[in-house]
């Protein structure tokens, strides 16, 4: 059994928990996740099973997208409402041209400082872990890429906007900003993630509906690796691929990480290197998803 899942997460449970209802479900004991959602946050988590699994890190490079509420008049210890309230200022939301101008002047790459509470390691341990322990954290900032912000609707108290987003970003960060940028306090209320790469929310399933499908629903792993670039290898080389041989190929131009097939199979992932003029396997799928 392998392939990948599109799960819908509820607001309440953490992806461990989704994980380990999964494998109940399943009967399997090779399963993970890509993108951890904060237990309040609801939406995609793109699982793997079997196989699979040794594809979770391409996942982790696909673009992101989400729902989020801004909440006007707080800031918080956790950047979100579940937090300690740490300031108050103005809670009746801006003019909806200010918002727009405040979103607009965050859209493009951006440095940003993730959470102090957050799942983000340092020197090996997870930045919440550190700050339940009461040591001082000391989180450095990292470039992101806001492709596109939109405001979905204004409230009295609050706004609702719609972001596409690269890996790394973090929306409670950035909802911070946006709150500065206004000369507001501001917190993140509700998230929904409702994109990673190829895994979208119109598709997600619930736990319930994956115990009606059982095995049946997963999902051939190349169908959800889109955001990768492919290389269609000759015949010839598909057992040389799949026992871990190098193929010298002249059609690339660009190194890193394809995703390689042969006659419409998946034989895995492939990294190609100019001063090798090679693709060279390094992660190959032995079967077929469903084999």
């Amino acid at each position: 059994m392998t392939g990948f899942l599109n799960l819908l997460k509820p607001p309440g449970m953490s992806s461990h928990d989704m994980i380990s209802a999964a494998r109940r479900i399943l009967g399997v004991k090779r399963i993970g996740h890509a993108g951890t959602l904060d237990p309040a946050a609801a939406g995609v988590l793109p699982v793997a099973v079997g196989q699979s699994a040794r594809l979770l890190e391409y996942l982790e490079l696909a673009d992101k997208s989400y729902r989020a509420e801004i909440l006007f008049g707080v800031t918080t210890d956790s950047g979100d409402d579940t937090g300690t309230i740490l300031a108050r200022g103005e809670d009746s939301a801006p003019e909806e041209a200010e918002l727009r101008a405040a979103l607009a002047s965050l859209t493009g790459k951006i440095r940003q400082t993730p959470p102090a509470h957050s799942a983000v390691k340092i020197n090996g341990r997870r930045a919440y872990d550190l700050v339940r322990s009461g040591e001082k954290v000391d989180i450095p900032s990292r470039r992101v890429h806001i492709k596109a912000m939109e405001l979905v609707c204004r409230r009295e108290h609050s706004a609702l906007i719609d972001v596409d987003c690269s890996k790394g970003t973090y929306i409670r960060s950035l909802i911070e900003s946006i709150g500065e940028g206004l000369g507001r306090c501001a917190t993140m209320g509700f998230l929904l993630r409702t994109r990673v790469g190829d895994f979208r929310l119109a598709e997600a399933m619930t736990l319930e509906e994956l115990a009606e499908s059982g095995g049946a629903a997963l999902l051939a792993p190349e169908t959800m690796l889109g955001h990768m670039r492919r290389y269609e290898l000759s015949p010839s080389r598909r057992r040389a691929f799949r026992n871990g041989l190098s193929t010298g190929v002249r059609t690339l131009s660009e190194e890193g990480d394809y995703c390689v097939f042969s006659e419409g199979a998946f034989l895995g992932i492939g990294r190609f290197t100019q001063a090798s003029g090679e693709i060279t396997p390094v992660k190959v799928i032995q079967q077929e998803a469903g084999a």
